[in-house]
């Protein structure tokens, strides 16, 4: 190639990208001018009322807590020992004694092991109404949905019970779920686990007996 038509290659390789160049500032302008027209027309359509993203917040919005979810997650039932439900079968006609205190005529087999020198029973039962417990904010929750009681204390705990990291869950991993509440395992008066006697290792197989 002469020195000729290097110079012409050169300088029609420049005009290329030149108008490249030129193409793609005319193009981000155009966005540009764009979007505010877009923006003026939707409003206009809504009544001259500038509508908010999909996932914008009002101001002053707080976060969602995992304790307050919309959805209640799908749970067993709980536990209750026979009979015991609904409390206000006896409660209705009892005066509520917020006395802390060893109880002697109900309940004896209760022993509070559960922050017992700051809890007492009206802590996480709703005082009026034995049939819900409640949250630190008053809201009551119904005894299936005591897990959001439990986890104002225990937030990771609870971070990984939904995860399913902790407690146990059955069902599918992508479909529908049911865990077990954290009274399945717990205590919930004394939840600490008491001391669990091992069990003998397995046989080896070559100490079984034909």
């Amino acid at each position: 190639m002469n020195a000729s038509s290097k110079k012409l290659a050169v300088t029609l390789a420049a005009a290329v990208l030149l108008s490249l160049g030129v193409f793609r500032f005319w193009a981000f302008s155009a966005e540009e001018k764009e979007g505010p027209e877009k923006e003026a027309s939707a409003a206009e359509e809504d009544g001259g009322k500038k509508t908010p993203a999909p996932d914008s917040k009002p101001p002053g919005a707080q976060p969602q807590s995992v304790m307050e979810d919309a959805e209640a997650t799908p749970v067993a039932p709980p536990p209750f020992s026979p009979g015991i439900f609904p409390c206000s079968g006896c409660h209705e006609d009892l005066d509520p004694n917020p006395t802390v205190r060893t109880l002697k005529r109900k309940h004896t087999n209760i022993v509070l092991e559960h922050d017992e020198k700051n809890r007492w029973c009206y802590d996480c039962h709703t005082q009026g109404n034995m049939d819900k417990l409640h949250l630190a904010s008053g809201k009551p929750v119904d005894f299936s949905e005591s897990y959001k009681l439990c986890g104002q204390c225990h937030g990771p705990t609870l971070r990984d019970w939904k995860a399913g990291e902790h407690g146990k869950r059955t069902g599918s991993w992508s479909g529908a779920k049911q865990y077990l509440l954290c009274v399945n395992c717990h205590n919930p008066h004394s939840p600490k686990f008491q001391p669990l006697k091992p069990l003998p290792p397995p046989v080896r197989p070559k100490d079984l007996r034909p």
